[in-house]
């Protein structure tokens, strides 16, 4: 197919545009009503819908979508694609997350602060968008629209959209839903091959292939009038050039203002426009502009993460990903360090963060060593006036106070002896019945036991489990969310090794370095944990593992 690039005054003298044959749309549409008003005119899709129709395109769409609808249509819309298909554009609006794996659409139904596991379980993933447009390289438009988040995001959970991934050859346009509505509805109606400056129109970023122009949709032109250049035309198209060129490298508000009042309507006026817009809702574009350029890694983003959570500062994440918490932190840190409070980082602010973050890993450490000598001291004060004596009630004393204390495998040990022993001296029905009551191991069991052996040889392991046991039924709740907290961190085997090597070289004796956190690990960590007046649980959360990990960087 023959494409030209029309000026405005020739693409009007076109009878009616009609787009490629076989063009196939999918649109998801999950954003608020108002967007819908913008996206159709009167909110509903029926018209949008026609309007694509009586072009030639095929057309999937889905709105207020739960997830199963979002996939039936992402089905049939793949089910329509084959390999003639000229030109395929996903339209996604709505409220996107990231994880670690990837990005995803929610649903409509999906609640303000979703768990990890119902972003992966109900999500759209992004992913299968990307798989399906790289098939068609330079003919595959993504356009994503995005919501803001109402709730606070769960561990592990970004409301940034990462898009260093996107495959060769697809472009993707990018902004909040409300401008990618009127982008959408203006496809419908285009009639120049070129679809970029309609976005940027829009204050749509662009992504991934980003070509000089991008022919999609568009018309097949022909008797057209000719269009002859002469001197003047030449010097003004360099002129054009020239300015842009001076615009962009000064990348200032005033600089794009200045080419847009000598060239109104030049080769560059809607990128001009559109760098304008972006310049003007972001107060610090220049500070944001100087961070990117520094090329920070993921993994460079998260040692930023970690010394401002060391710092003090919540950047709700260390996961490599810049998001509202992160700048946030950002900002609260250069305001306490008499800093303009732009959200973004300099070179050198980096490299005073850490070093900040490192005297103050050493403080930390310090304060713990001393915490922790305290406290061993008094479980020993502690020992000496109760177990040390060797008698049971100075072994439950003991272990009451101080259940993961450095007596504390001792003195169990000699209960159970104790126990042992007084079960083959008990006569056969109080050991029979005592066992009965250790194997249900409930409160009302061992209650049962007291009530019907007040002078039963167990009497005292009875009401000492029975005391264990309400202690321990109100930390249940505590310890779910413990579980759930270190288990969203997706810590593999090769970080587990290290926090159990390092409680290790703290002398918490973790049991054997495997990765496998076992009763010896929990012990450990929560030894570790109250020595640093972390929340003591025996399960990894983000504060502990930011300590641990500044901790083994001062070995």
């Amino acid at each position: 197919m023959k494409r030209l690039i029309l000026p405005l005054s020739a693409a009007a003298l076109l009878a009616g545009p009609a787009w490629a044959e076989s063009s196939d749309i999918l649109i998801l549409g999950n954003s608020d009503r108002g967007v819908l008003q913008r996206l159709t005119g009167g909110g509903d899709l029926s018209g949008l819908r026609g309007a694509f129709e009586e072009r030639g395109a095929e057309v999937s769409l889905a709105t207020d979508a739960d997830a199963e609808t979002m996939r039936e249509a992402f089905r049939d819309f793949v089910g329509g694609l084959d390999a003639g298909t000229e030109d395929v554009v996903i339209v996604l609006t709505g409220r996107f997350v990231s994880t670690v794996a990837g990005s995803y659409l929610l649903p409509e139904d999906s609640s303000d602060d979703p768990a990890l596991a119902d972003v992966l379980i109900e999500g759209f993933p992004l992913d299968a968008v990307y798989a399906v447009a790289a098939n068609y390289p330079g003919r595959a438009l993504i356009v994503l629209g995005e919501t803001d988040q109402e709730g606070d995001l769960a561990p592990g959970l970004s409301v940034e959209l990462p898009l260093g991934e996107v495959p060769q050859g697809v472009t993707i346009a990018i902004g909040p839903a409300g401008n990618a509505a009127e982008f959408t509805a203006q496809l419908a109606d285009a009639t120049g091959a070129d679809v970029l400056p309609l976005a940027r129109a829009e204050g749509l970023s662009l992504k991934g292939f980003v070509p000089r122009e991008l022919p999609m949709l568009d018309a097949e032109v022909t008797d057209l009038p000719q269009v002859t250049d002469d001197g003047a035309t030449q010097a003004n198209a360099e002129a054009d050039v020239a300015a842009w060129e001076e615009a962009q490298g000064a990348d200032t508000q005033a600089a794009y203002e200045t080419y847009l009042a000598a060239f109104p309507e030049g080769s560059k006026a809607a990128e001009a426009r559109q760098r304008l817009a972006t310049i003007k809702s972001e107060p610090f574009y220049r500070e944001k502009r100087a961070e990117e350029a520094l090329g920070l890694s993921r993994d460079a983003r998260r040692e930023i993460q970690r010394d401002l959570a060391l710092l003090g500062y919540n950047t709700r994440g260390i996961d490599g990903i810049f998001g509202r918490g992160t700048r946030a932190a950002v900002t609260a840190w250069q305001e306490e360090n008499d800093a303009q409070a732009t959200g973004y980082l300099t070179a050198n602010q980096i490299s005073r963060l850490d070093a900040q973050a490192e005297r103050r890993a050493a403080e930390l450490e310090e304060e713990a060593r001393q915490r922790q000598a305290e406290l061993e001291r008094q479980d020993r004060t502690f020992w000496e006036e109760t177990g040390a004596k060797g008698d049971e009630a100075g072994y439950r004393a003991y272990l009451k106070r101080y259940p993961d204390g450095q007596y504390a495998e001792a003195a169990q040990e000699r209960l159970n002896a104790i126990e042992a022993r007084r079960r083959a001296e008990a006569e056969d029905q109080d050991a029979t019945r005592w066992q009965q009551a250790r194997q249900q191991d409930t409160q009302d069991a061992y209650r049962a036991y007291l009530n019907e052996r007040p002078n039963g040889a167990f009497v005292e392991e009875a009401r000492a489990r029975i005391d264990w046991l309400e202690r321990n039924a109100a930390q249940s709740a505590e310890q779910a969310q413990a579980e759930a907290e270190e288990a969203a961190l997706n810590l593999n085997p090769a970080a587990r090794r290290l926090a159990e090597a390092r409680l290790e070289s703290l002398g918490l004796e973790p049991g054997a370095v495997d990765g496998r956190f076992d009763e010896d690990s929990r012990r450990a960590i929560r030894r570790y944990q109250e020595a640093r007046e972390l929340r003591v649980t025996g399960y990894l959360d983000q504060p502990t593992v930011v300590r641990l990990l500044a901790d083994t960087l001062l070995r």
